[in-house]
C-alpha cells in the first residue's frame, strides 16, 4: 500500500481549507469558500451535495454546473441565464444562489463559489 506524507490528499478527494462568512447584509449570507483537491486524470475540482468534490473535467468545460450534481438532496438545480453558476432551490421555496469565484486551476487548487441565501 502506499502511504500519504503530511498535507498530501488521497487521489480523488478534496478538503476545505478556508470558509469565510458576511451576513452584514439582511435575509443573506454571502460564503466563500477554498478547497484543496487531488483529483485523478480527467477530472477536476467542483462541487458535489454542496461540497468540494472531484468531477468530470468535462462539466467545468461546458459549464453544464447542474451535472455534477451540486445541490443537496432534494434541492432542484437550473443553470444561471448567462451560465456563470448556478441556483438550488430548496422545497419550501428558499433559493441559494452560486456564482463562480476567482480561477479555477486544472491543477487541484479551487476557489469554490460564492453562496449567496436569498
Amino acid at each position: 500500500s502506499q502511504f500519504l506524507k503530511e498535507g498530501q490528499l488521497a487521489a480523488g478527494t478534496c478538503e476545505i481549507v478556508t470558509l469565510d462568512r458576511d451576513s452584514s447584509q439582511p435575509r443573506r449570507t454571502i460564503a466563500r469558500q477554498t478547497a484543496r483537491c487531488a483529483c485523478k486524470k480527467g477530472q477536476i475540482a467542483g462541487t458535489t451535495r454542496a461540497r468540494p468534490a472531484c468531477v468530470d473535467a468535462r462539466i467545468i468545460k461546458t459549464k453544464q454546473w447542474c451535472e455534477m450534481l451540486p445541490c443537496l438532496e432534494g434541492e432542484g438545480c437550473d443553470l444561471l441565464i448567462n451560465r456563470s453558476g448556478w441556483t438550488c432551490t430548496q422545497p419550501g421555496g428558499r433559493i441559494k444562489t452560486t456564482t463562480l469565484g476567482q480561477s479555477q486551476s486544472i491543477h487541484g487548487s479551487y476557489v469554490h463559489p460564492n453562496f449567496g441565501l436569498l
